[in-house]
């Protein structure tokens, strides 16, 4: 264990971890393999992981067709700048994106994080208003308990509170928040929920570029379920008030909620659709942004008659093949049904967290689990006290949650669950 325990102190000299502080006393577990949805320590314990790497790896680690396409795509190449090139991992994957998010967005963006999706889908419809004319619709409109991400227009967007970014207010753009929806997923929205959202559009809609949300499941800002038929409303009065509507499926995409995107639990489309995370199925980073005809085409017809953004690693091409390999797993798998059993399971299993004094709501959706605490839990004790179950489960703030990877059993999700209601209690 020495060459471990040197590679944490050099790690804690010189590393900073998401959310952390360098030299920070939180515990930090070298992992040195992982395969299926098991993560192997330096000290030989196997994790079994509930995160999916935040959300990514819907197909668990080390996956032979993954593996597969990533070895094959090397062979021909690993990168090639994309400004006045292209390649076949990069076509078939816009195809295939084109094919299977709703129909009216037939462009793709490629970038390489999904903060980065999120700020090209910003400046799309920033640049979509300047060139009809309307060179005010500046601002953005969102919804309190969201999160789009760590840059800065993606930080502009995510609650003030929860979103983690308040130390940066002086230098954000000021955008316009109403309160989220209360009605819950698979019920219909109610007429207060609806009244914010209309007040907003009424009095601001000469100033408003987009309203910008996550359909269905708010991830990083509260892991809250709301009702689709809120979606429903909201396209109309975007419609009605000349707002555009911008979903953010980067963490809802591909899955996760029980559809292939979350979008398709409503009856509507948005106008433009960032998608990342479980993209290549956790292999490499990439991203993309979605939209339709009338903003693709106003944008290349207006001045300067080009979308004014371009990542040095935009369509990588290893990270394209990743993601036609990912998703070509997904769809010829029988995903549908293994989502439903892992709902079943957490309804199973996860359920009784909520006869703990310390909780205050269970909810699940999809594969989904998320147990919300009374209190913020003490993250130095209750990741260690995880780990020494034989988990992996990065909770924030009041919770504890799970995202497992697609492929596991029944008998790992109860290992899951069990683990947290008895760390819990």
């Amino acid at each position: 264990m020495d060459q471990y325990q040197q590679l944490l102190d050099t790690d804690r000299q010189l590393i900073w971890h998401p959310y952390s502080a360098l030299d920070s006393e939180a515990a930090v577990f070298p992992v040195v393999s992982a395969k299926g949805v098991y993560l192997k320590l330096a000290d030989g314990r196997e994790l079994v992981d509930g995160m999916s790497s935040w959300w990514s790896a819907i197909h668990g680690y080390n996956h032979p067709q993954m593996n597969q396409a990533i070895e094959d795509q090397l062979k021909n190449m690993s990168h090639v700048m994309f400004g006045g090139l292209t390649h076949p991992p990069a076509v078939e994957l816009a195809q295939t994106l084109v094919d299977i998010t709703p129909a009216s967005l037939n462009s793709v963006f490629f970038s390489d994080s999904g903060s980065v999706a999120v700020e090209v889908a910003m400046k799309m419809a920033i640049q979509y208003w300047h060139d009809k004319q309307q060179a005010d619709k500046q601002t953005f409109l969102t919804i309190r308990h969201g999160y789009h991400g760590d840059t800065f227009g993606a930080m502009s967007v995510c609650d003030p509170i929860t979103g983690m970014h308040s130390l940066f207010k002086q230098s954000l753009t000021q955008q316009l928040f109403i309160d989220a929806p209360d009605s819950g997923f698979n019920h219909p929205c109610n007429a207060a929920d609806l009244k914010p959202l209309k007040t907003a559009l009424e009095q601001n809609h000469s100033q408003l570029a987009a309203f910008i949300l996550e359909p269905i499941v708010q991830g990083a800002g509260g892991m809250r379920f709301y009702s689709a038929d809120f979606l429903n409303k909201a396209r109309e009065l975007c419609n009605e008030f000349n707002v555009l509507l911008i979903f953010d499926e980067i963490a809802t995409g591909f899955g996760r909620t029980g559809k292939l995107f979350a979008t398709e639990h409503t009856q509507i489309q948005p106008d433009i659709m960032c998608i990342g995370k479980a993209l290549t199925g956790g292999y490499l980073s990439l991203a993309a942004t979605l939209t339709n005809t009338e903003i693709s085409q106003t944008i290349a017809d207006g001045e300067p008659g080009i979308f004014m953004h371009g990542p040095t690693f935009m369509a990588n091409p290893l990270a394209c093949a990743a993601a036609n390999a990912s998703i070509q797993l997904l769809l010829q798998s029988d995903w549908q049904i293994k989502i439903q059993q892992i709902e079943q399971w957490l309804n199973e299993s996860l359920s009784r967290c909520s006869t703990l004094s310390k909780v205050a709501d269970v909810r699940i959706l999809g594969a989904i689990g998320v147990v919300e605490c009374i209190e913020p839990v003490d993250m130095k004790k209750i990741q260690v006290a995880l780990v020494d179950k034989g988990v992996w489960i990065r909770p924030f703030g009041k919770l504890v949650y799970l995202m497992p990877p697609y492929i596991i059993s029944k008998a790992e999700t109860e290992r899951l669950c069990d683990a947290i209601y008895e760390v819990l209690n």
